[in-house]
This record gives structure tokens, C-alpha cells and sequence, in this order.
């Protein structure tokens, strides 16, 4: 997912999709433990996603607070 396409979502929409894709990774986890793990390439994208996601809201919420300069 761009980054462009996630700072035009609002909070709400950020935090959906960020409790998704956390849960997407739990599966992942726990299929890696049965013995049948999900590619790596996987892993890592989603890995990164939910660090764009965290890191927009942030932003978002820094610039609501006022504390960007």
C-alpha cells in the first residue's frame, strides 16, 4: 500500500486498517507455527504496512496537536 494512498484516508479508516493487517500477521504467525509458513515476501510487506500506517497516524495526529513546525 503507497503512503499517498493512506495519508488521504481519515483516523477511523487508518485504524481499521491497521487492526486488519495485525491480524493478518497473527495468522501468519500461527500458520509459521503449524508447520506451513506463509512467504517471506508476505511477511515482510505486511510487516512494513503496518509501520506506514503507524507512522501516518502519527503525523496525522502531530498536526492536529500542533507540534509540527
Amino acid at each position: 500500500m503507497k503512503a499517498n494512498e493512506l495519508r488521504e484516508k481519515d483516523g477511523a479508516e487508518l485504524t481499521a486498517l491497521l487492526l486488519e493487517l495485525r491480524r493478518k500477521q497473527f495468522n501468519m504467525r500461527m500458520q509459521a507455527g503449524s508447520g506451513q509458513p506463509p512467504r517471506p515476501t508476505d511477511i515482510r510487506e505486511t510487516r512494513r504496512d503496518i509501520a506506514r500506517i503507524k507512522t501516518i497516524i502519527k503525523q496525522k495526529s502531530d498536526v492536529a496537536a500542533g507540534s509540527v513546525k
